[in-house]
């Protein structure tokens, strides 16, 4: 017997305020004759999330901003095995166009999406959405990209710029990190996290704002501060925010969090490899959810 094909596909629980609540957005797909969640294959090499974000703008006509990861959906086709990773989005611009794979969609609540949705797992999916807390504000937290080893570095560190491939990595970041909507970017005034993120704050129109707390050497002396400067800029009133930083900060940051706040963290360790990032999302002041993004600098440069 041939064993089947594993597909990857990626998608997003497009979600929108109103006054009751919020609304959901599912599409109906004519060839299938289903009410389905946004949804599509991944292309060759490419990463899930750039394929959710593809796939739910030529769906719906949105550009979406990306919010806090959600289960994946695993099932039978066939002879094959189909793996569907899911985001949180919201809408932006755009409007819907009707085509030949998907003619139709509507917005409705979360309690009408029993008898809209055609699959069970998508109800399942949406009402596990539903169930919890909408966060206000997003927390992108940057380790800096590569720069080359310190021993190799006779120049003051403060001054030690990317290398080669960590340029390569801040054009992946300058690429991937707008999908997640930041309207703010912080760093430490070290060139090699400054470097990482200046770009896309070029390209957002805004300044890269000091943070000293969030150098290792200033959080080996007052974690508690470094902290505080986090949780501050999770208050702030851009909802989203990126804050470059160090290895020797990200993991004991992210791993007090998640115990302070009762936050699972994925396969229960604090990985950051350069160039990654933890999206944080934030309740008011409380941590709901940490998402580790390893591979967001391999989305392809802009042009």
């Amino acid at each position: 017997m041939t064993a089947g094909e594993r597909i990857l596909a990626a998608g997003g629980v497009l979600w929108r305020p109103v006054a009751t609540g919020i609304e959901l957005c599912f599409v109906h797909r004519p060839r299938y004759d289903d009410w389905s969640l946004p949804k599509g294959k991944l292309h060759a090499d490419e990463l899930p999330l750039a394929g959710a974000v593809r796939e739910v703008t030529e769906e719906t006509g949105t550009h979406p901003v990306v919010g806090r990861r959600l289960p994946t959906q695993h099932y039978e086709l066939g002879p094959d095995r189909k793996y569907v990773e899911y985001w949180a989005m919201t809408p932006t611009d755009g409007t819907f166009v009707a085509t030949d794979e998907v003619d139709s969609l509507r917005w409705v609540s979360p309690a009408d999406a029993v008898t809209t949705l055609t699959y069970d797992r998508d109800r399942t999916l949406v009402a596990r959405f539903a169930a919890e807390p909408v966060p206000t504000a997003t927390v992108l937290l940057v380790r800096h990209a590569k720069a080359g080893s310190r021993s190799s570095w006779s120049g003051d560190d403060v001054l030690r710029p990317l290398d080669a491939t960590g340029r390569a990595q801040a054009a992946g970041l300058r690429r991937a990190l707008p999908w997640f909507g930041p309207r703010r970017v912080l760093s430490p005034d070290l060139l090699r996290c400054v470097q990482t993120v200046e770009a896309l704050a070029a390209d957002l129109g805004v300044p890269v704002e000091p943070e000293p707390a969030l150098t290792e050497e200033a959080y080996e002396k007052d974690p508690q501060r470094g902290l505080d400067r986090l949780l501050a800029a999770a208050a702030g009133d851009e909802r989203v925010v990126v804050v470059c930083s160090q290895g020797g900060v990200i993991p004991d940051m992210v791993g007090k969090l998640a115990a302070e706040h009762g936050v699972r963290l994925p396969g229960g360790k604090v990985p950051a490899r350069k160039s990654s990032a933890w999206a944080l999302s934030f309740r008011d002041s409380a941590l709901v959810a940490a998402d580790y993004y390893g591979d967001l600098a391999a989305a392809a440069p802009l042009t």
